[in-house]
């Protein structure tokens, strides 16, 4: 004992070979938090989906792939939509299920065109609420400059669904110089969200707990294909654009720091929050940044173009409140920090899971 004892003060000590007794996520069963956008969904994506199916175009993991076909390009995503309840103050699940996929197509640059619509009905759901939520997909289609064209329907038996589930699938077509994808970010760029954070996450609690506030808090679902159009006639040259859905901007940002292999330093005043987010993150211990939306968007833009894209943004009634919130730099790459109103920073993480599941 006392030989080995002496071998092992005497041996070089190795960092490299350092382990953390940190728990592992061995998860044996699906669990809610492998839909929030976090760190769950990331490894479900990484160690079942992608090994799957993996290949080069769906590695670059945007929220829409662009694929070249006939000597176009074309922007193609598709997301399926379980949000509860289906009608919330500011929107439905008809309206999110033609924004999310026309706003993950703009986050690629491209003008949306075409979306199909599937419908999986559980029996027992009153029909005046399916016909109440294809209405609000079709007002909102047309609202996005958009066409359903194609669709489907099932039912399941009762019991063995939540009402009604929708998943849609859209293409576009991205113009020519546009290349907008999380891994274009790089030191020096900025970051600009294009209004106030939080607002959907809130509107989906409000309901479901009950909450009251001294004003109402309605979603902010809205389509951003317009808004994206006006900040590509200014400069073709954004870098990277996202919506920040479920897992907030927080996920969103994380996720683009390590795409691009930078940093993300964002400064806690200038995060456009309003007070009623602020008050309900705070009565519930939840932090804003982490909380969903579905009507902004964050867009890392070269410093040159910075003021003449935020002009544009709030020239147009979806970006009228825009804000310069940060900027990419090339210290702790991979990680997203926030210089705090005390002088301070902080780690912003990938979140596990989610804050509030079936958000969307």
């Amino acid at each position: 004992m006392a030989e080995l004892a002496s071998a092992a003060a005497t041996a070089p000590v190795d960092p490299a070979n350092w382990t953390c007794p940190a728990p592992l996520r061995d998860q044996p069963v699906v669990v809610m938090g492998h839909g929030g956008g976090g760190a769950l969904s990331a490894e479900l994506i990484e160690h079942i989906f992608a090994p799957a199916y993996g290949n080069a175009t769906l590695a670059a993991l945007g929220d829409s792939a662009v694929l070249h076909l006939g000597g176009a390009r074309l922007a193609f995503s598709t997301d399926g939509y379980v949000v509860r309840p289906l009608f919330f103050p500011g929107g439905s699940l008809g309206d999110l299920a033609v924004n999310g996929t026309v706003n993950d197509l703009a986050m690629s640059g491209a003008r949306p065109a075409y979306l199909s619509a599937a419908f999986v009905l559980e029996e027992g759901v009153e029909l005046a609420v399916v016909d109440r939520i294809a209405r609000a997909m079709g007002a909102a289609a047309e609202a996005a400059g958009v066409t359903v064209a194609t669709g489907d329907t099932k039912v399941v038996e009762a019991g063995h669904g939540d009402g009604v589930y929708v998943t849609t699938a859209g293409v576009g077509l991205v113009p020519d110089g546009v290349d907008i994808r999380p891994q274009r970010a790089r030191p020096g760029d900025v970051v600009i969200v294009s209004g106030p954070i939080g607002l959907h996450g809130v509107a989906i609690m409000s309901v479901r707990e009950g909450l009251e506030f001294d004003v109402e808090v309605a979603s902010d679902t809205a389509s951003l294909a317009d808004l994206v159009a006006a900040m590509l006639s200014v400069t073709p040259d954004i870098h990277v654009l996202r919506d920040p859905t479920r897992g907030g901007l927080a996920a969103s940002l994380n996720e683009i720091a390590r795409a691009s292999g930078t940093g993300v330093r964002l400064h806690e005043r200038a995060i456009p929050v309003p007070d009623a987010v602020a008050n309900a993150c705070g009565f519930l211990g939840l932090d804003p940044l982490y909380v969903a939306n579905e009507g902004r968007l964050v867009a890392f833009v070269p410093r040159s173009e910075a003021e003449a894209v935020l002009a544009a943004m709030r020239a147009h009634p979806q970006g009228a409140d825009a804000a310069l919130i940060g900027e990419c730099v090339a210290e702790h790459s991979g990680m997203v920090v926030v210089s705090t109103g005390l002088g301070g920073t902080r780690v912003v993480d990938l979140p596990l899971g989610e804050q509030l599941p079936r958000i969307c």
